[in-house]
């Protein structure tokens, strides 16, 4: 038998897969939505001339330094990863990517993505998204997550930042717009991940992981999905209250919100394992949706 590891002799399609599984591709996606509705909002009107290119510069690098985020956190929570079956298909917790593959890989994609930023873009724009790659990467997987139950609430800081960085990327500057947007992401991460949590709190249990569900019940963290709900509703209305949007995102934001309140009820009152998935999902379209309104009111008012 060879001693030659599995993944030595994967198809170079197989291989590059893996590569793209690592960045995980649909919480980028979000990322990057998330940052370019920022760079949209700080520009009045449509781009003009070489903000498009600006536009275009910014979007790429800060994918490549969340997905240098996204791998690195593969690397750090392989053995984690390979104990729930959520994430036990990954290459790393297979072990069909070794530590140096992933570790490089992570490393070439933050090191593009940040001289991107620097030379198309401006320094603070990489200076922010590389301190978010640090807060995400380092602060909440290494230090926070396995640490205390509230690692996702600390830690969202570093998953509210993409507005901050598509403002900076096109103002050069942190605007209050953007730290409320930021505020709004802050306080919609731990419904969605906590709801997630719910329907696989055996599989954080078995992970060792202290999340909410597993340390302090399923009650206390349903009723704490109610109250942050209720929190991000108000906090959606800033926007509005502060002359940065008009009625059109004022109507969406009152009722998404209300909408995931009552999904936060439901669940509150009446568990099941597939309420809990189904307020997961709706979390992510809640968000999408309630962007993508702040950006049409943008461009209609």
């Amino acid at each position: 038998m060879s001693s030659t590891s599995p993944a030595t002799h994967a198809p170079l399609s197989s291989r590059w897969q893996q590569f793209y599984q690592l960045t995980k591709p649909r919480v980028v996606q979000l990322i990057v939505f998330c940052a370019v509705i920022g760079m949209a909002l700080a520009i009045p009107g449509l781009p003009q001339g070489h903000e498009w290119g600006v536009i275009l510069a910014a979007t790429v690098g800060i994918w490549l330094v969340a997905g240098a985020a996204a791998a690195f956190n593969c690397l750090v929570e392989e053995k984690i990863d390979a104990r729930m079956k959520r994430t036990a298909w990954r290459a790393t917790a297979k072990g069909e990517l070794s530590h140096a593959q992933t570790l490089s890989f992570s490393a070439i994609l933050c090191a593009l993505g940040s001289a991107l930023l620097w030379f198309a873009v401006n320094p603070l724009t990489m200076w922010l998204t590389f301190a978010t790659f640090i807060g995400y990467a380092v602060i909440y997987t290494v230090i926070l997550k396995p640490m205390t139950p509230q690692n996702i609430v600390i830690g969202g800081a570093s998953g509210a930042m993409p507005p901050v960085l598509g403002w900076a990327a096109v103002r050069g500057d942190v605007g209050f717009e953007a730290l409320l947007l930021c505020l709004i992401i802050f306080l919609w991460t731990p419904p969605h991940f906590w709801a997630l949590a719910l329907y696989r709190t055996e599989d954080y249990r078995k992970s060792g992981l202290p999340m909410l569900p597993v340390t302090h019940g399923a009650d206390y963290t349903k009723l704490q999905i109610v109250l942050y709900t209720w929190v991000l509703l108000a906090a959606t209305l800033l926007p509005f209250l502060t002359g940065m949007s008009g009625w059109l995102y004022l109507v969406s934001a009152v009722v998404l919100g209300l909408a995931f309140c009552v999904y936060a009820i439901r669940l509150w009152r009446n568990y099941s394992d597939m309420l809990a998935r189904k307020t997961f999902w709706f979390s992510i379209w809640y968000l999408a949706l309630l962007f993508a309104a702040l950006l049409i009111d943008h461009y209609i008012a």
